[in-house]
């Protein structure tokens, strides 16, 4: 009985081991908490002063330039954030933040994203604003599917999540900042609060 024990305890500890070297497990859900605070503090800045409310594909505002930079200055501080918090869950974990695996799923983010990225300022020159909202969740969805190959299940269901708003955003593209903010905002602030209590208590 005891020797049976100990076989499964070694398989436990072999496949523990091995999900640890295909797996990027140093995520936190502090990161998609404060990354849900910031897109949703932006979508009310950009809603409240800069009068950003596109209701139409076709869609100028004389703000465009602040929203511009408004996203931008979410987006690095959002990553900022989430590399921080990365880096103190490895280090608890005694684990090296940037390895093989690290390296595989910006790699498989990178595609979707810098599409997503290139697509945008296409849609900008053009004054096609409208669109912007819309493609942005769908393209964050799908680098978030791509991720799911290479860390936990749930970011692969929140990347469905995202990819089902940015339809429906483009669907009602009236309502397109409220998907925005539902996206970015309320799905990571649920996301964040889920991961804390399942994997870092």
């Amino acid at each position: 009985m005891n020797k049976e024990r100990d076989y499964i305890q070694d398989i436990a500890e072999i496949r523990s081991m091995m999900e640890k070297s295909s797996k990027f497990l140093s995520l936190s859900g502090w990161a998609g908490i404060m990354a849900g605070i910031y897109a949703l503090t932006g979508a009310y800045i950009a809603y409240r002063f800069f009068d950003f409310y596109p209701d139409e594909i076709s869609y100028s505002t004389p703000a465009l330039t602040n929203v511009v930079s408004l996203a931008l200055i979410i987006l690095v501080v959002a990553l900022l954030t989430a590399i921080f918090f990365s880096w103190r869950n490895a280090n608890i974990n005694g684990e090296n933040i940037w390895n093989a695996t690290s390296r595989r799923l910006l790699t498989q983010m990178a595609v979707p994203l810098f599409t997503g990225g290139i697509l945008i300022l296409i849609l900008i020159s053009k004054g096609l604003i409208g669109l912007i909202a819309p493609f942005t969740l769908l393209f964050y969805g799908l680098a978030l599917y791509n991720a799911g190959n290479t860390t936990i299940f749930e970011v692969r269901l929140m990347g469905f999540v995202q990819i089902a708003l940015g339809l429906f955003s483009s669907v009602f593209l009236e309502y397109s900042l409220i998907f925005w903010a539902v996206g970015f905002g309320l799905v990571h602030i649920i996301y964040g609060i889920y991961m804390h209590f399942r994997y870092e208590r």
